[in-house]
């Protein structure tokens, strides 16, 4: 088993749906200015799992990678119809892969973001001017 794939469609996924959003507004005026159908497939794509799935295709099409190599080599009974099932078993594979890694970085989320507030605000506590009563001491 390989991760490449893995990595790589998880960090595309953190991309277009956490990250680019929050961007400025020129990735949001370009999903407003996207065809109804598009701005749904969009919306719709955001589960992790879906989105893999044709992440995962897409980028296999595009560098070869195989998450599990073994279903390059699928037996030569199936004939033609070999090729399209390893690859569609490979990306149902990485979607799911995929779907646990965007899940376990949202679940760790939210306990490292209270941690950074709880350290900011313990910082901003040294930075304050001291009162008249404290310089008296």
């Amino acid at each position: 088993m390989t991760f490449e794939l893995v990595l790589i469609g998880t960090a595309i996924h953190i991309l277009i749906w956490d990250k680019l959003p929050e961007w400025g507004t020129w990735f949001n005026r370009l999903l407003a200015a996207l065809p109804g159908p598009l701005q749904t497939l969009y919306g719709q794509w955001r589960c992790a799992y879906c989105a893999g799935f044709w992440i995962a295709l897409t980028l296999h099409a595009l560098t070869g990678f195989w998450t599990l190599p073994a279903l390059a080599a699928l037996p030569a009974q199936l004939g033609v119809a070999a090729a399209p099932l390893g690859w569609f078993l490979d990306a149902l594979a990485s979607a799911t892969l995929i779907y646990i890694s965007v899940i376990t970085l949202n679940a760790l989320r939210l306990p490292a973001m209270k941690a950074h507030m709880m350290k900011q605000e313990f910082m901003k506590s040294f930075d304050r001017p001291a009162t008249a009563s404290e310089a008296a001491e």
